[in-house]
């Protein structure tokens, strides 16, 4: 079995050429995108590696809103216009460590991420935008909702995964 390292940012020296989930967009995102986010303060690239080093799954976070107007009645009900979010843009696993929890694990820091992150600064919630309708089911069983009318479009308030995951 494969050891994995608790997640850390993307480091200068981290090789990702030899990344790949199988979804173009997410690989060239790693190697084409994420340093040049991280230097710009775009986004943060959380990765994990194994013990020899290998990328093997990331995730990236950046501050967002939303349109009170465009959330569901859930996110938006009492809550400031424009409503503050964290953003889990990418989260991808390489195809040689996928099936072995790497994905729950990324996704559990992510959230205990924006958790920390709403302790200091005010947050609602935590948006993701599923790439394909497969990967729905995932973030759904932790407590991800979707908004109505959008296929791929999901929340979890920070209220319910502070109360999920942290007690």
């Amino acid at each position: 079995m494969t050891d994995f390292r608790t997640p850390r940012p993307l480091a200068t020296g981290d090789v990702l050429s030899d990344f790949r989930c199988g979804v173009d967009v997410l690989d060239s995102w790693l190697r084409g995108y994420a340093r040049n986010n991280e230097r710009s303060g775009g986004s943060k690239t959380m990765v994990s590696v194994t013990t020899e080093g290998r990328v093997a799954g990331y995730y990236c976070l950046s501050a967002s809103s939303l349109v009170r107007e465009d959330a569901p009645q859930r996110l938006a009900h009492r809550a400031p216009d424009p409503i503050p979010v964290v953003l889990i843009g990418r989260l991808a696993i390489d195809q040689e460590f996928t099936g072995l929890g790497l994905g729950t694990a990324l996704l559990q820091h992510a959230v205990l991420q924006a958790i920390s992150a709403a302790e200091i600064i005010g947050m609602r919630a935590i948006l993701v935008h599923a790439l394909t309708d497969d990967v729905i089911p995932f973030y759904e069983r932790f407590g991800f909702e979707r908004f109505p009318g959008s296929s791929r479009a999901l929340y979890l308030l920070v209220s319910d995964a502070r109360a999920t995951l942290v007690g």
